[in-house]
């Protein structure tokens, strides 16, 4: 019982600890510092779109803003990640499990994504989590990262139309999360089914919750109305 207790505990400490700081990290939202700062007060939330993101500030606060805001939103989820790979390795020092790693790793960028669109210094109202996402699977799996990347970039040039960009990169996010998850342990000896499963799962909630925060995007989608890129100049 007493070890049960202790083991509990050995694990849920770090995941509190790690699930805080990277949602606290996460709800430093980018746009709205920059545009309160250099804006004269202004909210991102009540100019174009309203949405305290990248494309918004792009779109109606210049490329300058806009860069400031990509620079900020991307390196929050490398520094969130980054912060739970050393708590995890401070925890299970001496532990060769790389599994542990992972799942942490994942939970970090669920949580900073988390902070990102619901932030509680901004009264719950942010982005929709596509920069913190690509950045965070930066330093848990390059080759996701690329994926994302490279899907998002195609589509782009396509369309035009970085909210379908968005889109999909998110529905590609799950689907390559379980390829490369199943690929880097289908013949290991740590071939249990939670290391491709569990990324996988994490990975669908961040892709459920983006889409939920598209909902408006893809209604105007259908209808064949949404803006395709500009720039503020």
């Amino acid at each position: 019982m007493l070890k049960n207790i202790f083991l509990l505990n050995y694990y849920l400490i770090p995941f509190l600890m790690i699930s805080t700081i990277s949602y606290l990290i996460g709800c430093i939202n980018s746009s709205i510092v920059v545009t309160k700062l250099f804006k004269s007060q202004e909210d991102i939330r009540n100019v174009g779109s309203g949405n305290a993101g990248f494309t918004n500030v792009l779109r109606t606060m210049g490329k300058k803003m806009a860069v400031i805001t990509f620079l900020g939103d991307f390196s929050k989820g490398v520094l969130a990640v980054a912060l739970s790979l050393w708590i995890t390795s401070w925890f299970f020092l001496r532990r060769d499990s790389w599994e542990i790693f992972v799942y942490y790793s994942y939970i970090s960028c669920f949580m900073c994504v988390v902070g990102h669109i619901y932030p509680c210094f901004f009264k719950f109202k942010g982005g929709k989590g596509i920069l913190t996402t690509w950045s965070s699977m930066l330093l848990i799996d390059w080759r996701i990262f690329l994926v994302l990347i490279t899907v998002f970039i195609i589509v782009l040039l396509l369309s035009k139309i970085v909210s379908l960009a968005s889109i999909v990169a998110a529905v590609s996010y799950p689907v390559a999360t379980f390829l490369f998850s199943y690929l880097t342990y289908c013949n290991t000896e740590n071939s249990s089914v939670w290391n491709f499963l569990f990324p996988t799962l994490i990975a669908l909630m961040v892709s459920v919750i983006i889409l939920f925060r598209h909902k408006s995007n893809i209604l105007r989608l259908i209808k064949g109305t949404e803006k395709r890129i500009s720039v503020h100049k």
